[in-house]
């Protein structure tokens, strides 16, 4: 260890990245539960069949409208809005409390802020829903800025979110931010955005699914995300 000098937080030159933007479903949590008593119970009202699990899990990280559709049918989009109403209305009874924070989550974010990093999330969520269960966990005052589906006029891969909403806010360029994400359209919007991109596993989608974008990285979960963004611990 050539001066025995180990690298400190106060040292953001041994970092690639300033800024670490999170996806937050699969990404930070599982919600999977929540969203498919939700959008049963919408399905449900309207009169339409209930889905599969599996099917609806496949939609996590979509648009609404987007899960509607893919799920109903086309056939179907006159009744987004009410879709959408009854959706809303048993997710704000029940989705914080079926939402569970991935088990390494609460370690990764408090050692990527004694890094000196900027914490942000950009998600398809709701941001008051994302709100509610970093509170819920004590990890919401680690975050530096939270963009959900209220914040932008366009849905993902949309890059709005990321550019005009968090680089901007943060002054952060996009090539000193990182997106990580579990989705193809999280793969879509880091590219559109110019940012790099960090694939987690957590989530349905597959490691052959993103071999079509530019990925920085793959990994199994976010666990082994302060070690990938750290160029050497050792000078």
């Amino acid at each position: 260890m050539e001066g025995n000098h180990l690298k400190t937080s106060q040292d953001r030159s041994f970092y690639d990245f300033s800024t670490i933007i999170f996806d937050f479903d699969y990404t930070l949590v599982d919600s999977s539960k929540g969203a498919v008593e939700s959008i049963n119970f919408a399905l449900n009202e309207l009169g339409l069949p209930k889905v599969k699990p599996e099917a609806i899990n496949r939609t996590i990280g979509l648009s609404l409208e987007e899960t509607f559709l893919a799920l109903a049918g086309q056939q179907h989009l006159t009744e987004y809005k009410k879709f959408r109403h009854f959706f809303i209305k048993r997710a704000d009874e029940v989705m914080t409390d079926l939402t569970n924070v991935y088990k390494s989550v609460p370690h990764v974010v408090k050692e990527l802020r004694n890094y000196g990093c900027k914490l942000a999330i950009f998600s398809s969520k709701f941001r008051y829903r994302i709100e509610a269960v970093l509170k819920r966990e004590n990890l919401l005052s680690l975050f530096d800025i939270i963009v959900g589906w209220e914040d932008v006029s366009k849905s993902k891969p949309d890059p709005e979110g990321l550019l005009k909403k968090i680089c901007r806010n943060l002054q952060v360029p996009p090539e000193k931010a990182l997106y990580v994400g579990d989705t193809v359209t999280d793969a879509e919007t880091a590219r559109r955005a110019g940012i790099p991109f960090v694939a987690v596993l957590s989530g349905v989608t597959s490691r052959e699914d993103f071999s079509n974008y530019p990925i920085y990285s793959i990994i199994e979960d976010v666990t082994s995300l302060p070690k990938l963004i750290v160029k050497s611990n050792i000078t």
